[in-house]
């Protein structure tokens, strides 16, 4: 029997919701965007992180969906060497993945905020459950079709991408503001085990019954994941007028097909260069991309070729730093809280400079493994900071665009890096490079100590900064957009 205190809170919750509904449903109708469900809860009624019913049960389907994420990267280059054995289709699938992840970005957020965010994980989901659950059926009908995996990666791809930016952009709508950090914490220590797990799981499967069905589980996992998000109420945000002001000057002025370009890429990426923090932070972040793809490898060639050691040993050194992933998925709100944005920023950079340095220069395969997972700690302390801020400040309308813009400009830099680094690498040997790169990151470092992310202890206060910032571009002219 419910409390009377919780007779009350629900009671109200109901009332509340039916009006915040209809006034949700007006605003969408007047800005074009259909960003939140209609099936809504009061912003103002949310519960806390502990006693947050939605958030545990996205967060529990999330969790599942990760597992069988983490499967399929390595069943699905596995099936493509049984199928073909050659390393040659290999790569050909991770180019096609690849650039279909970084086109798909282009679109995501406009897409994200124009559709129900929603209702389009739970398309993505089943979608994907589809694709993968047809390989092991198109296997035992017609044997190995190399062009279905081809099909499946870049259908995938567009998929994965929508349902990434969604996820992002709905996290603030599950969760009070002073909890952001907190959750995104939980959903990066769980995207953190899943991914030390998976490819185990994945390594059991397959030698049981196939690369093929090993796809089908993870298909299943997306069907959990699609069942689950049926389960939650997502809230509706308040949005500020600077916000709207922001929407209404970005699509106003010009043409049709300059109007789609802008709300597609430019509008996020001018509401990225207008903000204090944002334009810093991704300019620091891209640089920082650059080094830290090509990391891995470097770690890798490392372990296997300088030091000659086995498989065994490298797979010992990958799950010591996975542990450092999760230390700061558990710390990182406390850390946040305790130090503010800014500390924990610049000090994540400060432990990726070490990282890379030492696990490129030492011999001791101990030391390498423990500052494996300082490096893993610093870019999961980082990017657990990092989207907390963007979905702290950007207006909800905006946040899929901003986000996809914040995505494809930093990652861009990723390959680039991994070429260059993995190159200069093999002339002059891994040492060498480490401390490059360890140099260029504390000049990163130092770089940020100059902005004005030095000091920030960016919360729900700096909103007003960022949602006004929008409103300084021109009205008029094919002009421009995480």
């Amino acid at each position: 029997m419910l409390r009377p205190g919780k007779r009350r809170w629900r009671a109200a919750g109901r009332l509340a919701y039916a009006r915040t509904t209809a006034d949700h449903e007006g605003g969408r109708r007047a800005r074009g965007s259909g960003t939140i469900s209609a099936e809504s809860t009061p912003y103002d009624l949310v519960p806390p992180l502990r006693r947050n019913k939605d958030f545990t049960v996205f967060w529990l389907g999330q969790a599942l969906s990760v597992l069988g994420g983490s499967v399929s990267m390595l069943a699905l280059p596995l099936l493509v060497l049984h199928a073909t054995g050659s390393i040659v289709q290999m790569g050909l699938v991770t180019v096609v993945s690849g650039a279909t992840a970084i086109g798909t970005g282009v679109f995501a957020g406009y897409v994200v905020d124009r559709v129900d965010r929603r209702r389009l994980m739970i398309v993505c989901d089943l979608a994907r459950a589809v694709l993968l659950g047809a390989v092991p059926l198109v296997w035992w009908i017609a044997g190995p079709q190399i062009w279905l995996l081809y099909v499946l990666t870049a259908s995938a791809a567009v998929l994965k991408t929508l349902f990434d930016v969604a996820y992002v952009t709905a996290i603030p709508n599950l969760v009070r503001t002073q909890d952001l950090t907190a959750a995104n914490g939980r959903l990066m220590g769980t995207f953190a085990l899943g991914s030390l797990l998976g490819p185990v799981v994945a390594g059991f499967l397959t030698a049981g019954v196939g690369a093929d069905w090993a796809l089908a589980l993870d298909g299943a996992t997306f069907l959990v994941s699609a069942a689950s998000l049926g389960w939650v109420r997502f809230t509706a945000r308040p949005a500020g007028e600077g916000a709207d002001k922001a929407v209404d000057s970005a699509g106003s002025g010009a043409g049709a097909g300059a109007g789609v370009l802008r709300e597609m890429f430019v509008v996020g990426f001018r509401f990225l260069w207008s903000h204090p923090l944002l334009r810093p932070l991704t300019i620091q972040l891209t640089l920082l991309t650059f080094v830290t793809m090509g990391a891995t490898d470097l770690l890798i060639y490392r372990v296997q070729h300088d030091l000659g050691r086995d498989a065994a040993t490298l797979g010992y050194v990958i799950a010591v730093s996975g542990a450092g992933s999760v230390a700061a998925a558990l710390c990182a709100g406390r850390l946040r809280r305790l130090l503010g944005f800014g500390t924990c920023w610049l000090a994540s950079i400060a432990m990726i400079a070490v990282g890379v340095t030492v696990t490129g220069v030492s011999r001791s395969v101990p030391v390498i493994a423990v500052l494996a997972a300082v490096f893993m700690f610093g870019i999961t302390l980082g990017g657990i900071c990092t989207m907390t801020l963007r979905q702290e400040v950007t207006p909800d309308h905006l946040l899929g665009r901003v986000t996809s813009a914040f995505w494809t400009v930093h990652n861009a830099s990723g390959p680039v890096g991994a070429a260059v680094l993995t190159l200069l690498a093999a002339r002059h040997g891994v040492p060498a490079v480490s401390l490059a790169g360890g140099a260029l990151c504390l000049l990163i470092l130092g770089g940020g100590l100059l902005t004005p992310l030095r000091g920030s202890r960016a919360g729900a206060a700096a909103a007003t900064t960022g949602s006004a910032a929008p409103d300084q571009e021109p009205a008029a002219g094919p002009s421009t957009r995480a």
